[in-house]
């Protein structure tokens, strides 16, 4: 696959980037991924990079600033030098004003200590002590300033979208991007407007958790001890209860069979469905703890998935949406 153009905007991304939310260290991120320190954050990017990913999505809720310190310093000490690559990052907007947007963009500039903000993402729509627009006018002021180069946003729904973008294209700018839970198991952007109102816009919808925290790997189906292993909350939020994965077993053996067939593994079928079947609306962002994470990753951009390989995991797929 080729790379394609973020929303209406000059910046061209992969169909595949790295979520960098496991990057961010000791503190909340435990309770779905383990800690991870330097030397094991480089190898990963590396990998990434390598692979011919060259966007890289993270926050600064993800450790106060540690995923994006641990990023950077990554991508300089595997060679990528700041403008080489694309950097997404998100303001958090709890128990916040829409203030707090200028005032917290040095911090996300010092953070990612030199790397550009390509993209600057209000992170959720709800928790903030100002309304929307408010937010995304402060965004714009941003972009006016040079301090970054494009506006997306983060579980929007239809409308909230349409918002944002009508207040962006009063200052002659465009959104760029909303990122929401996209995969084989969770298709709600098709009936909640959200798929609709981005080809509508021209807006790139950025797939987090295409791979539904693992279950679309199998290896929960295969070792059903690898449940255990996983933390509380993942195990709560990732449907990985016996029920769920019963439920999701068709799927996961359609997955391992299209996989053998490309000598593939079932991850990479999955992105690959996911990159191909809403054509160059959908981006997706996997996570990775282990360099040959990034690199399956990666490589699932050079799979082609035959019309018929799509229809059937479209038709397995259907009752989770």
């Amino acid at each position: 696959m080729g790379k394609r153009r973020l929303g209406s905007t000059d910046i061209e991304i992969t169909p595949i980037g790295l979520g960098c939310m496991q990057f961010a260290g000791p503190g909340m991120v435990e309770q779905f991924y383990r800690a991870l320190d330097q030397p094991s954050v480089t190898p990963v990017v590396k990998s990434a990079l390598e692979g011919g990913i060259n966007w890289f999505d993270t926050a600064e809720m993800y450790g106060r600033g540690a995923s994006e310190r641990a990023l950077t310093t990554a991508l300089r000490e595997s060679g990528a030098s700041p403008g080489t690559v694309v950097v997404a990052t998100k303001w958090a907007p709890i128990l916040r004003t829409a203030a707090s947007i200028g005032r917290t963009i040095d911090a996300r500039i010092s953070s990612l200590q030199g790397y550009p903000i390509d993209l600057h993402q209000i992170h959720m729509p709800y928790g903030s002590l100002s309304a929307i627009p408010r937010q995304v006018r402060a965004m714009t002021a941003l972009c006016r300033a040079g301090q970054i180069s494009s506006v997306g946003v983060s579980n929007f729904s239809a409308r909230q979208m349409r918002t944002a973008s009508a207040l962006l294209r009063g200052q002659g700018l465009t959104l760029a991007s909303n990122q929401v839970q996209i995969s084989l198991l969770n298709r709600k952007i098709e009936r909640n407007g959200v798929l609709e109102t981005a080809r509508q816009l021209g807006v790139t919808l950025i797939a987090y958790s295409p791979l539904s925290s693992g279950v679309l790997s199998g290896k929960f189906h295969e070792d059903p001890a690898n449940v255990r292993s996983r933390p509380r909350v993942r195990r709560l939020v990732g449907g990985l209860s016996p029920r769920a994965l019963a439920r999701t077993a068709p799927l996961v053996d359609a997955l391992r069979a299209i996989a053998r067939a490309h000598g593939a593994t079932a991850s990479q079928i999955a992105l690959s469905w996911l990159t191909t079947y809403y054509g160059e609306t959908v981006v997706a962002i996997p996570g990775g703890t282990k360099p040959h994470h990034a690199q399956e990753a990666a490589a699932a951009m050079h799979l082609r998935l035959s019309e018929r390989e799509l229809a059937q995991l479209d038709e397995l797929s259907r009752p989770a949406r």
